[in-house]
């Protein structure tokens, strides 16, 4: 009888650690972590026939967007908004240099560079 226990009791040791171990496993491919923004260009002023949204990369990894600037921009002001309209991060920053931005809540939101020569680059993602 009391081999019996000890058999159900390490089995129900084993079996715990395997549903742990698998929901894991699950849950790491069911997350969209490292991924990249696709940005466009929104509007252009004119002043600049070259297209820049290839220097500026930015990946959302969890509830951190972190762009970073391939070339010099110059000063770049990026937003960080809802997908309402509602403003949740802004900052202006001289380029090469990149940012973390972090985003405190989960939804869809919109990242807007606008360059100094009034070039917007926009995209759209998921927290």
């Amino acid at each position: 009888m009391i081999e019996l226990k000890q058999m159900i009791l390490m089995l129900c040791l084993i079996l715990s650690g395997a549903f742990c171990y698998a929901n894991s496993t699950v849950g790491k491919g069911n997350e969209k972590d490292g991924r990249p923004v696709s940005i466009e260009l929104k509007e252009s002023t004119g002043a600049s026939s070259l297209d820049k949204s290839n220097a500026i990369s930015p990946i959302i990894n969890g509830h951190v967007l972190t762009v970073v600037f391939s070339e010099s921009l110059r000063q770049v002001t990026v937003e960080v908004a809802t997908i309402s309209g509602a403003s949740v991060q802004c900052f202006s920053v001289f380029t090469p240099n990149g940012l973390p931005v972090y985003i405190p809540n989960t939804g869809n939101h919109i990242v807007t560079f606008t360059l100094s020569n009034g070039d917007v680059y926009a995209g759209e993602f998921t927290v």
